[in-house]
């Protein structure tokens, strides 16, 4: 058993906090504008310019934190949503939705494709890289934060976190795993020859898949024994199985 008493507080100036979560979305934020520019200045990705780029990434980062939030409020704490409302603006407090985060980043590109032609393949081709990546340390940051925590168990690596009963499966940590095997498959397929698409459609698949399984040693509320993450989860695994089924 592991004694979960990590501070997930980097440190403080004042009133101001640097948390190892927030840390892992401004890296992650930096590394993708960064990656984008590379390609904008090698002329990698058609109408990809330095100025689309800095505007994709401003779209990008405000809707994938709305749709982050708003999901995780919509369909995992509708009471609080209903209630206040403009909780959804405290992004201190913590809850985001990766579902809502990747459809937040669809409706980004949405937007941004109006005035910049730039393919949408061209574009989730490359980004699921970093993130699937981030994923992966995202999902530490939440071990590290306590959160998210497993059903249950007796097992001999289970952890007994701050505040929670019982003995947990660190599923935090397995998803990490997950998200780290969807990363190494996706820097070993993006070498073979692929039509565009396949390596979005693939993250998006073993995404959806891999969160099934492991979602269900997590702590989440169910219906007819399938959490909401799962219900989504399944969604995606769907949708992906129909595109990447086409010609």
């Amino acid at each position: 058993m592991f004694i979960h008493n990590i501070d997930p507080i980097i440190f403080k100036i004042g009133f101001l906090q640097i948390r190892y979560y927030s840390l892992v979305y401004v890296i992650g934020f930096l590394v993708t504008y960064y990656i984008l520019l590379k390609l904008s200045k090698n002329k990698k990705i058609k109408n990809l310019s330095e100025e689309a780029v800095e505007d994709f990434m401003t779209y990008f980062i405000l809707f994938s934190v709305i749709g982050g939030r708003l999901f995780h409020f919509v369909f995992y704490n509708p009471a609080v949503f209903w209630s206040n409302p403009l909780e959804i603006l405290y992004v201190w407090h913590g809850g985001m939705s990766f579902h809502g985060g990747l459809i937040g980043g669809i409706v980004a590109y949405f937007i941004f494709r109006k005035k910049y032609k730039v393919a949408f393949y061209d574009l989730a081709d490359v980004l699921v890289l970093p993130f699937a990546f981030f994923l992966f340390l995202g999902r530490i940051a939440n071990f590290v934060n306590g959160e998210l925590y497993g059903i249950v168990t007796n097992v001999s690596w289970c952890v007994k976190f701050p505040n929670v009963e019982g003995c947990r499966h660190p599923s935090q940590l397995y998803e990490s795993l997950k998200n780290l095997f969807i990363f190494s498959f996706l820097m070993f397929f993006r070498k073979k020859k692929r039509k565009k698409g396949t390596m979005f459609w693939n993250f998006v698949l073993l995404y959806g898949l891999l969160r099934f399984i492991t979602n269900f040693w997590r702590a989440d509320a169910t219906f007819l024994g399938i959490s909401m993450g799962q219900f989504l989860s399944l969604a995606m695994v769907v949708v992906a199985i129909v595109y990447l089924r086409k010609d």
